[in-house]
């Protein structure tokens, strides 16, 4: 049975501008990868209502879970939980148990919640609350959609409330290979391994390391044995 499959939806315009270097989709690849998950798409979207909803809507179609990243704090362009809501058809508004974490949190803290700051309360309907240690404002999951912070401590915090409610499957094994030779010179027989091994990935990264010209060749797939098997062909054939 193939692994589950999932895709990621990095929102905000501080990402595409370049002012902010994206964290958490390097992150959510390796949690995913070890437990069994596929993630096969991430889609980087601007602050645009109709962008995000969009890409929810395509995403929450074609893979069994969508993780979205940014967009759901306290200021005018934290817009992603309207967007969800809208994908969806559902409404959104201020929600009781939403409330009450964030009342709790504030009066401890001794700041007041005040109407930005209860924004972060506003939940689609039917969607259940992802978990937020670090700074008590939830996320939450609506279908097959998680919708979770942009900030990367916070972003850890939900990812690790929300993947032990999902199933996974073989975790994904890899192996490299550094070959000194360039890419055109190993490139048929690459071909020829990668035809003959076809339910694994063989990928080329190229290098150069003081004048000399190689590429690393790294296998990945479920089958230990298969991935020994390969590794084994590459020894032999570049020995």
């Amino acid at each position: 049975m193939p692994n589950p499959t999932a895709a990621m939806i990095v929102i905000g315009d501080e990402i595409l501008s370049g002012r902010t270097r994206d964290a958490n989709m390097h992150y959510l690849a390796g949690q995913l990868t070890e437990m069994g998950v596929d993630l096969k798409e991430v889609r980087v979207v601007s602050d645009s209502a109709a962008d995000i909803s969009e890409a929810v809507q395509a995403l929450s179609r074609r893979y069994d879970h969508v993780f979205t990243s940014g967009g759901i704090g306290p200021t005018h362009d934290d817009i992603t939980a309207d967007c969800v809501a809208a994908a969806f058809d559902r409404p959104i508004d201020v929600r009781d148990d939403a409330k009450a974490l964030l009342a709790a949190h504030y009066e401890k803290t001794g700041r007041e919640l005040n109407a930005a700051r209860l924004r972060m309360a506003r939940i689609p309907e039917g969607a259940v609350l992802i978990d937020n240690p670090v700074s008590i404002a939830p996320g939450f999951t609506i279908e097959n959609v998680h919708v979770m912070a942009g900030v990367p401590s916070v972003f850890k915090a939900m990812v690790a409330s929300v993947l032990p409610q999902i199933t996974g499957g073989a975790p994904l094994l890899s192996d490299t290979q550094r070959i000194d030779r360039g890419e055109g010179d190993i490139a048929g027989p690459l071909a020829a391994l990668a035809e003959k091994f076809n339910d694994l990935s063989i990928g080329s990264y190229p290098f150069q390391d003081n004048g000399v010209y190689g590429a690393n060749i790294v296998v990945r797939g479920t089958d230990r044995a298969r991935i020994n098997a390969v590794m084994a062909e590459l020894k032999d054939i570049f020995a």
